[in-house]
């Protein structure tokens, strides 16, 4: 809500669409269908650490948003997502999979989705967890 105080692009698209559940947001590194088994226990060694993450910009388009999120550091180790498109999804309509936000980026090269960098970025601290 802050940022659409801020900005009133942000304001307008939020207007109407029901955030209820943000507590479940979540940054997804690997997924064991699309990366392995292996790529998801990988990151067994930062279980529960607190990782930084840099919120850079909001991608939206009428069926879905999500914020780009970079995952910073654990233990001076870089974590680094095996999702092409590391982000944050926040809202999809009605019928929508949250796994259809990895499309933001192809939509906003075809003009069919809105993007707001965040100059400087937002960064939240996330805790690593298997879901």
């Amino acid at each position: 809500m802050q940022l659409a105080e801020s900005n009133p692009k942000i304001d307008a698209f939020l207007k109407d669409k029901h955030l209820e559940n943000l507590n479940r947001a979540h940054l997804t590194l690997a997924h064991k269908r699309s990366h392995g088994i292996k790529a998801v226990a990988d990151y067994g060694i930062h279980l529960n650490q607190k990782v930084p993450v840099e919120l850079t910009a909001l991608l939206f388009s009428d069926k879905m948003a999500a914020f780009e999120a970079c995952p910073g550091s654990v233990e001076g180790e870089k974590i680094v997502s095996k999702n092409p498109w590391p982000h944050i999804t926040l809202w999809t309509a009605e019928g929508v999979g949250a796994k259809e936000a990895n499309m933001l980026p192809q939509l906003l090269a075809e003009g069919k989705a809105n993007r707001i960098d965040f100059n400087p970025p937002i960064i939240l601290s996330a805790t690593v967890d298997f879901y």
